[in-house]
């Protein structure tokens, strides 16, 4: 049975097969605030546009859409503490903690705000807090398939899957994306605790193709995936006939959108 779960344990382990062979133009790791960060950078005189990866996922998983962005506009994309090159840190993996982390990385880059934020899946719930906690900060939020601060209530409760669905997840989400995994429902109640994002430009790309899956847990995960665009006033919802791993199936969605921000700020 497919189930959004189950889904997004698969892609932490096709994003982990994809991540041994690719890699991204100018991707380098230096040591910043004593610890190893594995990032990729290049500056154009444009808007910084900053990439958050999903559960699981590195920064490899952006490269169909930099390899055009990249070309001539500002792109930050990196891997998170755990992930890749980037060494482990002893605090807390959830979702204010991460985002004060990305935004100390992005001032030690030169790179000042306001950004354009980029994320897929669980990357896109953090970077709606960032965009919540520090809205003076943010350009335009683009959320790719963005998991709901909501994702692990109701039918999509752990305690509510099969025993199967449960050990596929215990056996593909291990390490640092367990620790985030674990803290997911805290990320989401620190969304929801702070006001929505006004004023700004809010795109919300979202996957089609689960839509046609019947189950009760795939009902309660799509109702999900329309009341994102409902968190936020005036957002546009992209429907994207994909899968749930929309940077790699339908890449040019993304850079579209990206596209439509940036000559919206000229």
């Amino acid at each position: 049975m497919k189930t959004k779960l189950l889904t997004i344990s698969i892609a932490v382990f096709i994003v982990t097969l994809l991540s041994s062979c690719a890699s991204l133009p100018n991707s380098t790791t230096e040591k910043i605030s004593n610890r190893q960060v594995e990032f990729a950078l290049t500056q154009h005189n444009t808007v910084p546009v900053v990439f958050e990866n999903g559960l699981g996922g590195r920064m490899e998983w952006w490269k169909k859409v930099l390899s055009e962005i990249s070309k001539d506009t500002t792109t930050f994309a990196y891997n998170r503490p755990g992930y890749g090159e980037s060494d482990s840190v002893l605090t807390p993996r959830d979702g204010s903690h991460i985002v004060d982390e990305l935004r100390l990385l992005l001032r030690s880059e030169g790179l000042t705000p306001p950004y354009i934020l980029v994320g897929h899946s669980l990357g896109g719930l953090y970077m709606q807090l960032f965009a919540r906690r520090y809205p003076d900060e943010v350009s335009a939020l683009i959320l790719v398939d963005s998991t709901h601060p909501k994702q692990l209530d109701g039918e999509g409760a752990i305690e509510k899957q099969s025993f199967w669905v449960r050990g596929i997840i215990g056996a593909l989400v291990t390490g640092t994306a367990k620790e985030e995994f674990n803290l997911l429902p805290q990320t989401g109640e620190q969304v929801l605790s702070l006001p929505t994002l006004l004023n700004k430009p809010v795109f919300v790309l979202s996957a089609s193709q689960p839509m046609e899956e019947k189950s009760k847990l795939a009902d309660d995960a799509n109702e999900k995936r329309k009341d994102i665009a409902r968190l936020y006033p005036n957002a546009k919802q992209i429907w994207v006939d994909s899968g749930h791993v929309i940077p790699l199936e339908k890449p040019e969605s993304v850079v579209s959108v990206i596209r439509e921000v940036l000559t919206s700020k000229h």
